[in-house]
């Protein structure tokens, strides 16, 4: 029996084992499992509460439930969307600074992080290229592939997002000219962003065109517009101790209800910097910051204590300029901490940016600044260190976003999960074959792009594209015969170069290469006016002159006096050679439009 006993006991222990065994594989694949569900119903919900078993509505299913009777409204304490109350989590995507290709993937983006809206500025500038020649998606200009605003805001509304709509005249928005068209650079006496008759004129006839537009895409009328922002940080033009004109925004106001804007009216400045300017009685006050929301939004409600508070951008990053030393970023902490004390507080919130996008062509904008150097141009990337990149990938402020969402959400709608992330691939090198050469390039420009002028004339005064001067790009001055000495001495007399100018002398370059910002103080830059050049020759002679001056982006923030950005050499300048004046130019536009590059 004891042999018996052992064996039938090694049996039974050998048999244990392989059941635990058993027991922790199950074990294992059941949590395994939980784990899963638990996670997809994370990307199913825009909240983190649970939510099995719930048939959860769509946003747009649960505002519209029962029919539109009101669009958005204001109680003391929060907002109202059809009599429900909404608290706005906004991310600003310009539709204009991404490839349509993409729009509804980086929409999706925002979607599934919890957002409930998208903001989107429109650019006078891009839509109203030329006097009277409008393009809204099916014009001909190198953009016009982005232009399809109504697509856009359509496409946001298929993709469950309401819209808060920020439209022209002028969006700042590091958009060259804050988004205004060059050509109103050509009226004497026109004053930007203010009542005086000229510019008036052109918003409305600008506003007859857009306005049609948005009028049936607002919410009451089944579309997704909630909101419309009359003009933008106006406040900040009376930096300069100037008094703002009410009657700007008050024809504004009046101008988009002609039209039949029926959404709420909203304007947005800095509150402890402008305290009340840029406000109008009975519109909405929303602010702009990065730091110290209570401070920001406790002054808001001082001002308008009947209303909720709403933060219309809050900066997740910033923007770069040229001669920087770094990208400008934002930790995600610091980020966090104040997204956070926003919703607390309790107000609303638009993420300027969610995703920035690229400054495509020429469309950078630029700034002004007390220090040297004095201008600075934005770079062609607008990734602003965005929760969403460039490229629309997902950052590490992504998901704190769609964390903090969910935790301060109240109101359970689906949401999709989150888009795949975009195949990235690197080009093959290219062969070049052939290229052309300075002179080259100069000979392939067509006559209506060349001028004859006795003196030198700013860009956007040149008689080139129908009338409305050169936007964008190079302008080339050339005199064919000039006598040169053998130590000549080129001057600006009166002026300087807006914004780089480049001396060739027979082709040969006489300036430097630009490698430091010190050299900005030299010849051949905006800082320093009547600034002069030696044109060391071999020989006396007969010379080819070309002065080429290059545009590196309009600003687009300022008091009144920022907004003169003509481009080029201005009309009072004057050419001395050896201090005799050089009349007699040629001045080739130099835009680089698809159309002839293609050619």
């Amino acid at each position: 029996m004891g042999p018996m006993i052992d064996k039938i006991g090694s049996c039974a222990y050998s048999r244990s084992r392989a059941n635990f065994r058993l027991y922790l594989v199950i074990l294992f694949l059941s949590c395994w499992l939980l784990l899963l569900y638990v996670l997809s119903l994370g990307t199913d919900t825009r909240n983190s509460k649970s939510t099995k078993g719930m048939d959860l509505p769509t946003l747009y299913e649960y505002y519209t439930e029962g029919g539109i009777t009101a669009g958005l409204e204001t109680l003391p304490d929060t907002f109202q969307l059809n009599k429900k109350n909404i608290t706005i989590f906004s991310g600003a995507i310009h539709y204009f600074r991404v490839h349509p290709d993409y729009w509804r993937d980086r929409l999706r983006k925002l979607r599934a992080a919890g957002f409930n809206a998208v903001e989107t500025y429109i650019p006078w500038n891009l839509h109203e290229p030329e006097r009277d020649k409008y393009d809204f998606g099916h014009g001909s200009s190198d953009m016009s592939l982005f232009l399809d605003v109504v697509k856009y805001i359509k496409t946001a509304q298929e993709e469950d997002l309401l819209v808060l709509v920020r439209p022209s005249p002028y969006i700042c928005a590091e958009w060259d000219f804050g988004g205004m068209p060059s050509w109103l650079l050509q009226y004497p006496g026109l004053r930007v962003r203010s009542s005086e008759t000229q510019y008036v004129d052109r918003v409305k006839k600008y506003n007859s065109r857009l306005m049609p537009l948005l009028e049936s895409l607002q919410f009451t009328k089944g579309g997704p517009i909630i909101a419309f922002q009359l003009e933008n940080e106006y406040g900040a033009l009376t930096e300069d101790g100037s008094e703002e004109d009410v009657d700007y925004l008050k024809f504004l106001k009046e101008d988009y209800e002609k039209y039949g804007i029926v959404e709420l009216l909203y304007t947005s400045d800095n509150p402890i910097s402008h305290e009340e300017r840029g406000s109008l009685p009975g519109v909405l006050q929303t602010a702009n910051f990065q730091i110290n929301p209570e401070d920001e939004l406790s002054l808001l409600k001082k001002f308008q204590p009947d209303k909720p508070g709403m933060v219309m951008e809050y900066w997740s990053g910033w923007f770069d300029h040229w001669f920087e030393k770094q990208h400008h970023t934002t930790s995600v902490e610091a980020f966090s901490d104040v997204l956070e004390r926003i919703l607390k507080f309790p107000a609303s919130v638009n993420l300027y940016m969610f995703h920035g996008g690229t400054n495509f062509g020429f469309h950078n904008g630029a700034n002004i600044q007390d220090e040297f150097p004095h201008y600075l141009a934005d770079v062609t990337s607008y990734d602003y260190d965005a929760p969403l990149t460039e490229t629309g990938d997902y950052t590490n402020k992504y998901y704190a976003c769609k964390h903090i969402v969910a935790k301060y959400n109240k109101v359970l709608t689906k949401v999709p999960s989150s888009p795949v992330v975009s195949k990235k691939m690197a080009y093959k090198p290219i062969s070049v074959t052939g290229q052309l050469n300075f002179n080259q390039i100069i000979d392939r420009i067509a006559p209506e792009d060349r001028t004859k002028s006795d003196s030198v004339v700013h860009m956007e005064k040149l008689p080139v594209n129908n009338g409305n001067g050169q936007s964008y790009g190079f302008v080339l001055y050339r005199h064919a015969e000039v006598a040169v000495r053998v130590n000549s001495t080129l001057q600006i007399k009166n002026g300087a170069f807006y914004d780089m100018g480049i001396v060739l002398l027979d082709g040969e370059r006489k300036t430097e290469k630009l490698t430091s910002t010190s050299q900005l103080l030299q010849f051949g830059y905006w800082e320093t006016k009547n600034a002069k050049l030696s044109l060391i020759s071999a020989s006396y002679g007969t010379r080819t002159l070309d002065i080429l001056v290059e545009n590196w982006g309009r600003v687009n923030f300022g008091v009144h006096a920022t907004f003169d950005q003509r481009k080029g050499l201005l009309e009072n300048t004057k050419i001395l050679l050896d201090d005799e004046e050089v009349t007699g130019w040629e001045i080739v536009s130099l835009q680089f439009k698809s159309k002839w590059v293609n050619r």
